[in-house]
């Protein structure tokens, strides 16, 4: 068994009939691309955290920002392996950009789905489910796999029902991407409960769907030929492009995540120098280079760049030689883990980890967002299930703050849904799409802690 790409490149919309274009001047997978920079969800990465949550400082990256330097990578990537794809294969109807703009599409929203405070916020949904108060209600939910959306939940499977749902959420499909984008974009070709069985493989560590969308999945699944893992649970091998997908935001979230830190003050000139130095073929040509530049953080983004440039072209090496593996759904870890450099790619990200995730500052305000996140969403669930239960007859309380939750997160007729699991889903769906600023603004009004101007 192997995927072809032919069916992988597939330019079929998820949830509409028409056609592909026949335009050259304008492809089906640019405009993907165009669909995801004009959707409201989107444009509210801009204040989602990247590393510095609630940053004052314009320099700091966003989840926005990074989307888009990810996308920039991508498309390189995905255009430069495009190139020798068609060659090897001598597909017709295809150009090495219709490559790098599925890869550039599937990057632009790759954290689309992340919920405030960036990993802390998913953390915070999970905490909430399995040891908050929230973790009756979910319990009384039948289903396991229905469970295990909250319990286990993930913002790349958020992502997925951002793109296919809740953004023009009267179409079928969501924002109709092709299929070829949307299987790129799943880094993560399962569904929440697998039933106990235990799969190997990086693709298989999280969720990327969750119960509701598990059939738009299968539909994207079956239009592109996915390989599946198991006869019975909905487990799939990752389409070849979602791997560099994947390298795309590795290699920039390592890279830049160091220039960030530099630039803050949390890592010293000569270390990033060091670090960046170090993942290059010749570091005296480089160092002989930066003696032309004058200031340090010239000099640091300058590497920073360069250090880009080497690992594309290595990540492009590592996948042409894996090719017909990773059509056989054999390979199965991170492109970074192979490349000749993988050791210094692995530093950047120790270093991160030791300097940059634990800092005060980002520590404070990621605890802080615990707290936020679980007050959200048990205030808000009171509400749903008092109406839900008693209608009319529903406390004051919660007729008049049922008001404060947009009306395609309750459901049709501004009434919430008799159904547990929909009930949760929709709140998880208003609570993840909040930004920052606007989970805290909601929180301090909640409570009281400040008062509407």
């Amino acid at each position: 068994m192997s995927m072809h790409w032919p069916e992988l490149l597939s330019r079929k919309r998820l949830g509409s009939t028409q056609a592909p274009s026949e335009s050259t001047a304008r492809t089906d997978f640019q405009r993907d691309f165009d669909r995801i920079v004009f959707c409201s969800a989107f444009r509210r990465m801009q204040d989602k955290t990247q590393i510095f949550p609630l940053s004052k400082i314009d320099y700091v990256r966003t989840r926005l920002t990074h989307s888009l330097e990810s996308s920039s990578v991508g498309r390189s990537l995905g255009t430069l392996v495009g190139e020798q794809i068609i060659a090897r294969h001598r597909l017709q109807g295809y150009e090495a950009a219709d490559i790098g703009a599925i890869c550039a599409a599937a990057c632009l929203g790759h954290d689309i789905g992340n919920p405030p405070f960036g990993h802390s916020g998913e953390d915070g949904i999970r905490h909430w489910a399995v040891f908050g108060p929230g973790r009756e209600r979910v319990a009384a939910i039948h289903d396991q796999g229905q469970q295990e959306d909250f319990t286990s939940f993930e913002g790349n499977a958020q992502g997925f029902r951002v793109l296919t749902r809740l953004q023009n959420r009267d179409n079928p499909g969501g924002l109709q991407l092709t299929c070829a984008t949307l299987a790129a974009f799943t880094k993560y070709p399962r569904e929440s409960w697998l039933g106990g069985n235990d799969f190997d493989g990086v693709s298989a560590r999280k969720q990327g769907f969750v119960c509701e969308d598990r059939d738009y999945f299968e539909e994207v699944a079956a239009n592109v030929g996915l390989l599946r893992r198991d006869p019975h649970r909905a487990i799939w091998h990752r389409h070849p492009l979602a791997f560099l997908v994947e390298a795309a935001d590795d290699i920039c979230y390592r890279v830049i995540d160091i220039e960030d830190g530099f630039r803050l003050g949390h890592i010293g000139y000569q270390e990033a120098l060091g670090l960046f130095l170090a993942v290059l073929p010749d570091p005296g040509l480089q160092q002989a280079r930066l003696k032309a530049i004058s200031g340090e953080k010239e000099r640091v983004e300058f590497l920073r760049a360069k250090v880009i440039n080497q690992a594309v072209a290595e990540a492009m090496e590592c996948f042409l030689d894996l090719e017909t593996d990773l059509l056989n759904g054999r390979f199965d870890q991170p492109l970074l883990s192979q490349i000749p450099h993988r050791a210094e790619m692995d530093q950047l990200i120790d270093l991160a980890t030791r300097k940059l995730y634990c800092a005060p500052e980002v520590v404070e305000i990621e605890a802080a967002g615990f707290e936020v996140m679980n007050e959200l969403l048990e205030r808000f669930i009171q509400v749903l299930d008092d109406v839900a239960l008693h209608g009319e007859r529903a406390k004051p309380k919660s007729r008049m703050m049922l008001r404060l939750i947009p009306e395609q997160f309750i459901g049709p007729e501004g009434l919430p849904d008799d159904d547990l699991y929909t009930r949760l889903l929709r709140l998880t769906d208003f609570v993840a799409g909040m930004t920052d600023s606007y989970a805290v603004s909601a929180y301090k009004k909640l409570t009281g802690i400040s008062l509407p101007g």
